[in-house]
């Protein structure tokens, strides 16, 4: 069984939302690639709608995870893309109803250009580690 332990040292600036330090010791390592709001046919939900868009990334996010044998609670980090990061403070709630709001997982933010189609608002990685 891994050991996974969230520090928030008093030497860092306290933060609402995530964790600084995600600290892993065995376990089985799962890297999730960046997920896009496609449906199972591949047809982009929600096209203009941050909202929208981020419920399906999260869906495939934890079908993916559910296909490895896990769920969000083994999720240590996540790393979000975003097109317009004023949008985040939008997705956090469609976020806090996959993961342990207690214990947030390590996360990363950046505004890119464009993703990969001009209509994907966002893309988020994920990284968990379950036994």
């Amino acid at each position: 069984m891994p050991t996974i332990a969230f520090h928030q040292p008093d030497t860092l600036p306290a933060v609402p939302g995530y964790t600084h330090i995600v600290e892993v010791t065995g376990g089985r390592t799962l890297y999730i690639s960046g997920q896009v709001a496609l449906d199972e046919q591949g047809q982009l939900i929600g096209k203009g709608d941050v909202i929208a868009q981020a419920e399906q990334v999260f869906r495939n996010i934890q079908l993916a995870l559910q296909t490895a044998g896990a769920t969000f609670e083994h999720v240590i980090k996540l790393i979000f893309f975003m097109t317009d990061i004023t949008d985040l403070p939008r997705i956090r709630p469609v976020r806090d109803q996959y993961i342990n709001t207690l214990r947030p997982p390590a996360s990363s933010a950046v505004e890119v250009r464009r993703l990969v189609q001009e209509d994907w608002l966002l893309e988020i990685e994920a990284i968990a580690v379950c036994p």
